[in-house]
């Protein structure tokens, strides 16, 4: 008679796991740190960067600037008005459509 060998019943660990699963690599303590950090950092870079570029908008609306012009001041702010209550010299008035 021949020997029958028996294999025990796989553990059901293995039976839910697939190969890809028990082939892959999960990242360690230190990998972890390193990952947060390095996104805590760019983190800090991209809320300086906004920061510094609000602080830039504010700071251009705030301080417009002045201009010169060399026309002379109006004395009187009123003057354009009374010019035109002056009377009319029969002259016919032109519409631009």
């Amino acid at each position: 008679m021949a020997a029958v060998l028996l294999t025990p019943p796989p553990h059901s660990e293995d039976l839910l796991t697939s190969t890809l699963m028990k082939k892959m690599n999960t990242p360690t303590l230190e990998q972890d740190v390193n990952v947060t950090v390095i996104g805590a950092v760019i983190a800090v870079v991209l809320v300086t960067l906004l920061s510094v570029i609000v602080l830039i908008i504010i700071y251009m609306y705030k301080n417009k600037g002045t201009y010169r012009t060399y026309e002379q001041r109006d004395t009187d702010p009123e003057g354009s008005v009374q010019m035109e209550d002056l009377p009319g010299k029969g002259e016919k008035e032109e519409y631009f459509i």
